[in-house]
């Protein structure tokens, strides 16, 4: 089992959010699977990308099918959202084979494991945003 940055900055960000910050984001989730553990969602700025550290951040039980959670707090800009379904609940992505073992979603045109912020970047404005990423499994 390895970890990557991509993982430890959702678990990072969770408590870096402050009070004083503008909107919230909604993260909807289409695609998840049956099984178990929890969803991991990180908003990352172009400095923190793939580094453990992130702007905002929530998680909860994953739940099969559909589901959504909001990341409060969130000032306006742009930010790559990323996802992990953490089945195992070790708040890392678990890798088999030099390959990720768990679903993963990231925001952007293009819901690639790219590693380019601009390719997977979303704009958030004063008001909030919401986005649509469909967990992708080995």
């Amino acid at each position: 089992m390895k970890t990557t940055p991509f993982i430890l900055a959702a678990a990072v960000s969770l408590g870096l959010a402050g009070t004083a910050l503008a909107a919230d984001v909604t993260v909807n989730l289409t695609g998840v699977q049956d099984r178990g553990g929890n969803m991991l969602v990180s908003l990352q700025t172009r400095d923190q990308f793939m580094k453990p550290v992130g702007a905002a951040g929530a998680y909860a039980p994953a739940t099969p099918g559909a589901m959504s959670l909001v990341v409060q707090g969130v000032p306006p800009g742009d930010y790559a959202v990323m996802v992990l379904h953490d089945a195992d609940s070790n708040w890392t992505l678990t890798m088999k084979d030099g390959r990720p073992a768990e679903g993963l979603a990231n925001s952007g045109e293009k819901a690639t494991r790219g590693t380019r912020f601009d390719a997977v970047k979303i704009t958030v404005p004063a008001d909030g945003a919401s986005v649509t990423l469909p967990l992708a499994y080995p």
